[in-house]
């Protein structure tokens, strides 16, 4: 079986039985008529059958030209998206994180624009999805990943520690049954942190931080578990109970005073936020510049923690 005819023939045989024309085909690929009808002979002499035949009024195509012509089309449609995607990804100007998409949209989406300040140029596609991204399919370059910090095989270094505590809005410090005390949650729904990072790496829960706690007579059980981080703080600032969130997740609206810490105790994760990227992307000067960007936000919300731990 003969292999793939020339590359330029094919081309030339498009441009011809589109315009049903060799002087037509000419014009669009500026060479001579001459020229056109030169690689389409050769074509014909290659795969041993005519493409064309010509009546005295017109050019007109064979029924198995006919026939490999939209084939052929959408092969160089296909050929040139190709290009537009290795052109893309060759300037470095693009870049894909990979990120779980509470850090997502609680951490990371909000302080973007102070990347974009710096670096106007670098486009950043945000790949928010719980799934540990495959570097040797997926098409990103960086990924921030929760975890203990052991990925085989790629480049690791960590970005922030995290740490565990309760929240809640600020109405539930006040009323008949007052947050003041950690046994004061007997009064109050629980909320539960049910995202796969949390419970597949068995991070800190309610149990776990009751006990730490010293308290005994609150189920730690009841109430209501979300399936994304993002989505227990936002039942917490609306009132709905007491949730045990990542302290990077909810420093944003602890912040902005949306939510308090009713007790001083924080226990650390035994989990951290890891960059983590093939060996590879070292020399990709926008995952450079992205890392080192990151570590810059990563030390401002430590900061921003501490003060408010110390209010």
């Amino acid at each position: 079986m003969k292999g793939l005819p020339p590359l330029n023939a094919l081309k030339v045989f498009e441009a011809a039985a589109r315009h049903l024309s060799f002087t037509k085909a000419a014009d669009e690929l500026h060479v001579t008529p001459g020229a056109v009808s030169q690689q389409v002979k050769a074509l014909e002499e290659y795969i041993g059958s005519r493409l064309f035949r010509r009546t005295k009024r017109a050019l007109l195509l064979t029924d198995a030209a006919q026939a490999s012509l939209p084939i052929l089309r959408e092969a160089f449609d296909k050929l040139e998206e190709a290009s537009r995607i290795l052109t893309a990804r060759g300037d470095s100007k693009r870049l894909t994180v990979s990120v779980a998409p509470s850090l997502a949209a609680k951490w990371l989406v909000p302080r973007l624009d102070r990347f974009h300040e710096r670096m106007p140029d670098v486009e950043v596609w945000i790949s928010a999805d719980m799934e540990v991204v495959d570097f040797a399919v997926d098409d990103v370059d960086l990924a921030i990943r929760y975890g203990g910090g052991r990925y085989p095989g790629l480049e690791t270094e960590l970005l922030m520690e995290e740490s565990i505590l309760p929240v809640c809005s600020p109405r539930l410090l006040t009323g008949p049954r007052p947050l003041k005390a950690p046994q004061d949650l007997v009064h109050h729904p629980l909320l539960h942190d049910g995202s796969p990072d949390q419970e597949d790496l068995g991070a800190t829960n309610w149990a776990m931080w009751l006990k730490a706690a010293g308290v005994t007579d609150v189920d730690a059980k009841r109430g209501a578990k979300f399936n994304q981080s993002s989505l227990v703080i936002e039942a917490a600032v609306a009132g709905k109970g007491v949730a045990l969130a990542k302290q990077a997740i909810a420093l944003a609206d602890l912040e902005a005073g949306r939510l308090v810490a009713p007790f001083d105790l924080t226990t650390p994760s035994s989990f951290s936020y890891y960059l983590v990227h093939p060996a590879s992307k070292s020399r990709n000067a926008a995952v450079r510049a992205f890392k080192k960007w990151l570590h810059e936000e990563a030390a401002a919300s430590n900061g921003a923690a501490g003060r408010l731990a110390a209010q």
